[in-house]
This record gives C-alpha cells, structure tokens and sequence, in this order.
C-alpha cells in the first residue's frame, strides 16, 4: 500500500531522492492511479480499525472490503475528537484506537482535555517531511526547531521530518529569545520551523541585538499566517510557507510555493461535510474537514478535526496533483447557548434529517431586547412554516420563529448555527 510513508527506519524518500522536484512519485499520480491504491489502501485500514476495541460497534457491521473508495467511506459513522478523550483511562491510556498498547510506542504526548496521542520515531511517522521537500528544506540545511518539545507533540512532529529531509535539527523550543537568536547566529540556521509569529519575535530581537542571521526559509504552522506577516517576511528575503497538522493526524495538508491553496498529504484521505453530519459537501463549498489516516498504528477512520474548510477545482501550479483545500476557515464546532440551552450543529443535522423534502438548515442567534431569540432558516421548496414548528421544538429544545428560504439560497459558508447577538 502506497501511502508516502514509511514506518521503520530507513528512508526511500526526501533528500535521497532521484527526483528534482517532487518528494517523490506519488505527489503526481493520475487520479485512476490515486484511487487504484486507494481501493488497496482503505480496507486494509477499515479492516484494522474494526478490530480494535474503541470503535466498538461503530464499524461492528460495516464490510471493510467493499470500502474501497470515497463513496463507500462516507457511510461510515464520524469519529470525533472527545470520543477519543471519552474512552481513555488507566486501563485503556490511548481508548483502544491503536495498534498497539502505550509501551508499543516511543512517545506519549498529552494535548489540552488531556487527550493522549502516540508518537514514533521511526521515519517520518508524521509525514511532515513532504512539506518540508516543498519548502525547500533539505540536506545542508540547519533547521531551529522552535515548537514545543513539552508533552505536547509539534517538536517532535517537525524534527522527524525534519530528519527526514536530511537536515540538521536545532531542538530550540519555545522561549529565550536573546539564546534564540546567538544559537542562530553562531551556528548558521538556514531555517525556522515553528508558529508563524514567533520567527518575528527572534527577528525583532536580533535587529536588538545588532545580529544579521541568515534564515531564507520558514516552515509555519499552529496559528494563523496572516498575508501582512508573510509579505513582511518576503521582504526580508524568507520564504514562509505554512502546513495544517493534527497530533492525531499528522500532515493533512501542506502550501508549495505556488501558494495557491494547500496540497492535502498522501498519506491521508480528505473529506469536507456539513458540520454535524458525516455527508459531503460540493466542491467549493465550506464545511468540517474530515481525515482518514492510513497509518497503520493508528488507524483513525472519518476524524472530525473541527476545523472548516473548502476543496479547490484543479491542481496546484507546481504539478502536484493530490486535492486542495482553501486552509483553515473557522471552527466547525458552533455549538452556541441559546436562552440558556446549548444548541449543537448536530442538533441542527437532525432536524433536517426529520424532513426529506428540507435541503439545510441554519440557526441565527439575535437579541431581542434584552432577551436571547432564535430564528431558524429551513431550505425546502415547502410553503408552510408551520410544519416544522414542533420539529423544531423536539430537535433544538427550544421554540424560534421558523423562516423558509427557496433551495440554494442560504449561505454556502460552512455556518449551521450563526451567533449574530452583540453584547456591546
């Protein structure tokens, strides 16, 4: 099974390439060739998860071998991130969604909840190293690797792939800016790994300290790379080029320097539904991004990451060949208190499931007064607003006025539940 990854030790890939400008083949396949392994690739992976006990009866019923493409994996259910959390204790540290048990792997690392995610040192588990190829990092370079190293897993996450690429690795974590910039200075780093505004904090401080360091190359990620930043970059002769990652995922998608829009990585499958359900959205339209791993120790099948985001039409312009997305575009997680009640986009999803003729819906949030009102806008070709009243009531638990909007007239933004109150 093709995935761009290797999980043992040695490295077929990267800077030993023989190839010029492309990690490796995979990175420009066909779309038959990408969806031949896939149809290899995904039943093995179903068939792995099926068998570990946190997906429990999830997947009890499903065929992994007549999952062999993107239509077959959209019926099956989502996993969400607080199931993984839910199902983790003494007994169960990682919930029983990995191949193995915590000993089986190098590292464990604890993300904010706490969740737990394991980690392994063995190439590029992470696949981080396919955007740094694409960032031009490679051997003779000296990265300074300035995302933690503490408990949580970004330090390692970029040093593998670092490693992978043949660089050199300064593990420099956060903070201690002024040794920040004369271990950069005295050792020659060439390039910075870490949140996109940090590398302006060490750049500031060496204009302080009167040192002229020589990083051309940026590798971003964990926050916003606003346009303004990277320009300000550009015009200090640094490429800053940013990747979306998970702990859990790893790389899901990374920028090229053709910068138009991100590259989603081989070694996952990307899908974009409507907040609250697992059903797939047209291209270009906003919704939830949802990744199915092929790592083979962590098997994580329809992971909703709660992050929004759309597929682009095309290809990239450097010649990869894999889907695009637009980047980050917000939270998918809207779930907003209303009179006192959360109100959840899942909510939102079972109240269109009740009515096969309502094509979408959406809750608007207002004030009126000094007191919370809900609206609820219903895309159907229906007349009558009343037949919904007590679907409503049952679905959302509360009572709003009820709107009809003509198919294809509401937004196509991702927002199921829309907070316009201003409480100024």
């Amino acid at each position: 099974c093709e995935t761009g990854v290797r999980f043992d030790s040695v490295s077929p890939w990267g800077w030993e390439s023989s190839l010029t400008n492309y990690y490796d083949n995979l990175e420009t396949r066909s779309a038959d060739e990408r969806a031949d392994s896939l149809a290899q690739c995904l039943p093995a992976q179903v068939s792995t998860a099926k068998g570990l006990a946190g997906y429990g009866v999830a997947l009890a019923e499903v065929d992994p071998a007549a999952v062999t493409g993107m239509e077959a994996l959209a019926t099956l259910p989502v996993l969400r991130k607080s199931a993984l959390g839910e199902a983790q204790g003494k007994d169960a540290p990682l919930g029983g969604y990995t191949v193995h048990p915590a000993t089986g792997f190098d590292h464990i690392f604890q993300s904010p909840g706490p969740i737990y995610e394991p980690g392994m040192t063995s190439h590029d588990w992470w696949r981080v190293g396919r955007f740094l190829y694409a960032a031009g990092v490679g051997k003779g370079d000296i990265v300074q690797n300035c995302f933690s190293y503490h408990l949580t897993p970004a330090g390692m996450i970029f040093e593998s792939g670092a490693r992978a690429v043949g660089a050199t690795v300064v593990p420099a974590g956060t903070g201690q800016t002024e040794m920040q910039v004369q271990a950069a200075a005295a050792i020659g780093t060439t390039a910075y790994a870490g949140t996109p505004d940090y590398l302006k904090v060490i750049l500031d401080k060496a204009d302080e300290m009167g040192v002229t360091l020589g990083i051309t190359k940026a590798t971003v990620g964990g926050g916003a790379l606003f346009p303004a930043l990277r320009q300000a970059y550009a015009d200090q002769g640094i490429q800053c080029l940013q990747n979306y990652a998970t702990a859990d995922l790893g790389n899901v998608a990374y920028e090229s320097p053709a910068m138009e829009g991100m590259i989603v990585d081989e070694g996952v499958i990307v899908e974009i539904v409507t907040p609250g359900t697992g059903d797939p959205v047209p291209e270009g339209e906003v919704g939830e991004v949802v990744v199915t791993t092929l790592n083979p120790d962590y098997p994580l099948i329809r992971f909703a990451t709660g992050d929004l985001s759309a597929v682009m039409p095309g290809i990239s312009p450097c010649g990869r060949t894999n889907m695009r997305i637009k980047g980050w575009m917000g939270r998918a997680d809207q779930t907003t208190k209303i009179k006192g009640m959360f109100v959840r986009p899942e909510q939102v999803a079972a109240l269109v499931a009740r009515h096969p003729e309502i094509d979408r819906a959406r809750v608007i949030a207002t004030r009126d007064g000094d007191q919370d009102a809900m609206t609820v806008q219903i895309e159907t070709k229906a007349t009558d607003a009343s037949l919904y009243t007590q679907t409503v009531i049952e679905t959302l638990k509360l009572n709003g006025a009820v709107e009809l909007a003509a198919p294809g007239t509401l937004p196509r933004d991702g927002k199921v539940i829309d907070d316009q109150r201003s409480y100024d």
